[in-house]
């Protein structure tokens, strides 16, 4: 049905829409009375619907407006009232005025890792809180974390929730959650704990982190299949950068068999604390900024997009080598190659100079084209100390086909430009 407000709701005044969904919109709205800005999300009922989808619109407005007033902590968005109307009903809630976290659920636009890490802990405490409350919510993802313009994080939409309370209790309906994001044990429709959560939100963790989800699929079916039986990558295979710790964190949280995974909220929020204290001892780093516009003036990334070259960037290692440090042995086993960012590095054969690397020149690709571990044929070493990025091979196998087809073009020009400068030297002879 169409609802068009005029002027108000209720007794509030309507100063425009905010937000959009199947069965709902969000409108930012003021309050005469208590003089502050408002949050009120209108349900939709048609009369005509498909019977499962009304049934669903009526269950989240009747589930969330159990919640009003109930759940007051400083990480969950406030419901102050819930009104029925004829045609349409609505909540009143707290605005927050921000972002979504699919704001920065993209490798173009990701917070730093201490940042992310501080955002989860916050969850964590409102789900704790929630759970303590007999309220599981089912639908986490960064669409229903809210962060505001100062930075502050608070769960919001708690319509798929389910509830166990003595006073009120709720059924765990199908196609309740967001399929990319819910627990294997969600997707069988087995009974759920706080459990569920956990794994959600690890899998929020994961895509603030890296930019990826951890599974995907061409279709419900084929997403499903993949939750419950494949392998997730480890976040450091798409972002290096991240530490073991926190590595571990995510991947213990989404674990399949809920005897590995977390078991609770205060254990989650133990090791993430943990986390968090070590990347604050490690202090900042050169800001993601910089580096990406130090890769963009870089010839070999002439042909990467901006989106493509924001994932190079989440899959590299950014390193400083020191003067005389040997990056790469003859000999030695490796399939990781890279690119010089900043000063010189010698490259030798058997103790003979061979040819001196300037920025923008790469090392070690031809070792991705093998498919395995190759032995070093030459040396390198930094002649000063250098800035160079390192790229995994096997990250590099897991890239989007934008960035690989992107990397196959530029190592294209790189071999022939080799093969160039290698005839000239030949002719001279």
């Amino acid at each position: 049905m169409t609802f068009e407000p005029q002027k108000q709701i209720g007794k509030y005044a309507i100063v425009r829409e905010i937000g959009a969904g199947a069965t709902s919109r969000v409108y930012l709205a003021r309050d005469p009375f208590a003089e502050r800005d408002l949050a009120i999300k209108v349900f939709l009922f048609e009369e005509h619907a498909d019977p499962v989808a009304e049934r669903m619109a009526h269950k989240a407005f009747l589930t969330e407006s159990s919640l009003a007033g109930k759940l007051n902590h400083p990480h969950i968005v406030d419901i102050y009232d819930a009104v029925i109307e004829p045609h349409y009903s609505y909540l009143v809630m707290e605005y927050v005025p921000g972002v979504t976290l699919e704001a920065h659920s993209d490798v173009t636009s990701l917070l730093p890792p201490k940042k992310v890490v501080e955002i989860i802990f916050k969850c964590i405490r409102a789900l704790e809180y929630a759970f303590q409350h007999g309220v599981i919510h089912r639908d986490m993802k960064p669409g229903n974390i809210l962060l505001s313009e100062r930075g502050e994080a608070k769960v919001a939409d708690f319509g798929a929730s389910f509830q166990h309370r003595k006073d009120f209790e709720t059924t765990q309906l199908s196609g309740v959650g967001s399929p990319a994001y819910m627990s294997p044990e969600q997707i069988r429709m087995e009974d759920l704990t706080q459990q569920t959560d956990i794994y959600s939100l690890g899998v929020v963790m994961y895509r603030l982190l890296t930019g990826r989800l951890p599974f995907q699929g061409s279709s419900h079916a084929g997403l499903a299949y993949a939750i419950l039986n494949a392998e997730a990558p480890r976040p450091a295979t798409l972002r290096p950068e991240l530490p073991a710790l926190l590595d571990d964190i995510v991947m213990r949280a989404m674990r399949k068999d809920l005897s590995e995974r977390y078991r609770s909220w205060l254990d989650f929020g133990k090791d993430l604390g943990q986390a968090f204290m070590n990347l604050r001892l490690a202090g900042e780093s050169v800001s993601d900024s910089e580096k990406f516009n130090k890769l963009r003036d870089m010839r070999f990334f002439e042909d990467f997009g901006d989106v493509a070259l924001w994932e190079v960037l989440r899959i590299a290692s950014w390193k400083t080598i020191e003067a005389g440090t040997s990056i790469v042995k003859e000999g030695e086993r490796a399939d990781s190659f890279y690119l010089l960012v900043d000063g010189e590095a010698s490259v030798t054969l058997q103790g003979n100079a061979l040819n001196t690397l300037k920025p923008g020149d790469c090392f070690g690709d031809l070792l991705y084209f093998t498919g395995r571990a190759e032995p070093r044929t030459t040396t390198v070493a930094a002649v000063g100390q250098i800035s160079a990025i390192e790229i995994n091979a096997q990250a590099l196998r897991t890239a989007t086909d934008a960035v690989q087809a992107a990397f196959n073009k530029a190592s294209v020009r790189v071999l022939v430009h080799r093969l160039d400068q290698t005839n000239l030297r030949l002719a001279k002879r």
